[in-house]
């Protein structure tokens, strides 16, 4: 299985720091780590921002339900 293959299974935090590290090696590795962090760049930044949205998403309908259940109490 390729690291391309595996990037779904990861955490959060391992896609975040496998970006981060790609792109650093993009920029400052020889040329066989450029390749392979050319490659990885694409897939590594769609599935984080892919995560970043659904965090968001998450977090926008966790404040929606904090607010109906506040005005719920309130009103009662």
């Amino acid at each position: 299985m390729s690291l391309i293959d595996r990037i779904p299974t990861l955490s959060d935090e391992e896609v975040v720091n496998l970006l981060t590290n790609a792109q650093r090696l993009s920029e400052h590795g020889d040329e066989k780590q450029k390749a392979a962090a050319e490659e990885l760049l694409p897939a590594l930044q769609v599935e984080a921002d892919q995560r970043k949205e659904a965090r968001l998403e998450r977090a926008k309908e966790k404040r929606a339900a904090t607010r109906k259940a506040t005005l719920k109490v309130a009103a009662a």
